[in-house]
């Protein structure tokens, strides 16, 4: 993506990861932040690089690789800088609630026949129009409005939230290829356009086949906790020191399983000829392979069950420590110029003639506003240190 310009006005996960995405391909991203205090997530909770008032977790996750100005473009000057920038971008994303842009007359309307190749991506709660749109909306709350959390938990518990911000991240993944599709179909239409992206719309579009399990049938899928209603094996289990995740989701590595562990007569017990009847016999099968897998570690399982979807649960600590993901690239250390060496997990894109460029620190606020506005914004010296003393730049 090299040439593409983007203005990103986008804070916290959705946006930040898409624009984040696109700055590894090779977009050049311009991060629009508050002077004061920027983005939310630099105010996050949790671990800082550098301590108290060192570089947030949160921040360094999702903004790596962009170009930090602080700028507020709710006064006048500010909005001109803004215009500057956009007639020489590509893309602009926001993820403002809807209405918020109009005021400053930078919602698309009001932008598209200044700009007309202006692709411009706008992530909300709940659309653009309609009788929700003027809701906030966050990760776990869509969770729970979607359906999401009614098929996630424990059988005889309440449905529970996924703990990553899977909807804000679906929506980015979305996002990119929404952008990466615009761009595209401005090259025979010439002409950019608005993409309407909801956090709803994309919690309701990942309900995959748990959303046609009830549309087709009627019924409410059940929770099954680390299993699967319609599945088994399909679940944790024990071993002598920890647990390990067998997927076991066809008749052939049925077979296989019981192969590996030992015990071929599983696969004729008629108990388990079938996936319904190792659903309707899943403790009895279930006590049966622990019995077994609890004789070894899950190391050594891990080991002869290589040939099959089966792994042990992990900590993040033994997560990010495993070799595999050193030898992928995963983990990177970034040289941030305030706080030194910060470790962040790596872009997952592997391209054989175009890398990703996942190796540039997420920026410090407004550590980039100058450069910006004097060579994209055309901005002298003197016009930059004037709006620095109005408090239009940070």
């Amino acid at each position: 993506m090299t040439g593409v310009r983007i203005v990103d006005f986008s804070r916290v996960i959705a946006g930040p990861l898409c624009t984040q995405i696109l700055s590894d391909m090779g977009a050049e991203v311009i991060k629009i932040e508050n002077p004061d205090g920027g983005d939310d997530t630099r105010k996050g909770a949790g671990p800082r690089k550098g301590g108290p008032t060192g570089e947030s977790h949160f921040f360094m996750t999702f903004n790596r690789g962009k170009k930090s100005v602080a700028l507020d473009f709710t006064k006048p000057e500010g909005q001109a800088v803004v215009h500057k920038l956009l007639a020489k971008a590509d893309v602009m994303v926001e993820n403002f609630r809807p209405g918020v842009l109009r005021k400053y007359g930078l919602d698309y309307p009001s932008l598209r026949e200044k700009y007309p190749k202006l692709i411009s991506l706008s992530i909300s709660a709940y659309g653009q129009t309609g009788p929700l749109s003027d809701r906030p909306g966050y990760d776990p709350v869509l969770q729970a409005e979607s359906g999401m959390m009614s098929v996630n938990g424990e059988a005889d518990g309440e449905g529970l939230r996924h703990a990553i911000a899977i909807v804000d991240t679906m929506t980015a993944i979305h996002s990119v290829a929404a952008i990466n599709a615009a761009l595209y179909a401005r090259t025979s239409t010439g002409k950019g356009q608005h993409i309407d992206l909801a956090l709803y719309d994309t919690a309701l579009a990942s309900l995959g086949n748990m959303g046609a399990y009830y549309l087709v049938g009627g019924d409410q899928p059940k929770r099954a906790g680390n299993g699967h209603f319609a599945s088994a094996p399909n679940n944790s289990f024990d071993t002598s020191n920890g647990k390990i995740y067998m997927a076991v989701a066809n008749q052939k590595l049925f077979v296989d399983t019981c192969k590996a562990m030992g015990h071929p007569e599983w696969a004729t017990d008629p108990r388990f000829l079938t996936v319904a009847d190792r659903v309707a016999n899943k403790p009895a099968l279930t006590k049966l392979m622990e019995d077994v897998l609890k004789t070894d570690t899950k190391e050594n399982w891990t080991q002869k069950l290589r040939h099959l979807p089966a792994g042990p649960i992990r900590t993040m600590k033994e997560a990010l420590d495993e070799p595999e993901v050193k030898r992928r690239g995963m983990l990177k250390t970034y040289k941030h110029k305030r706080v030194g060496d910060v470790p962040i997990i790596g872009s997952n894109y592997r391209f054989s003639d175009t890398p990703v460029d996942d190796t540039r620190p997420p920026p410090s606020l407004g550590e980039h506003t100058d450069t910006v506005l004097a060579d994209i914004g055309g901005f002298s010296t003197d016009e930059v240190k004037a709006m620095r003393e109005k408090k239009i730049i940070g």
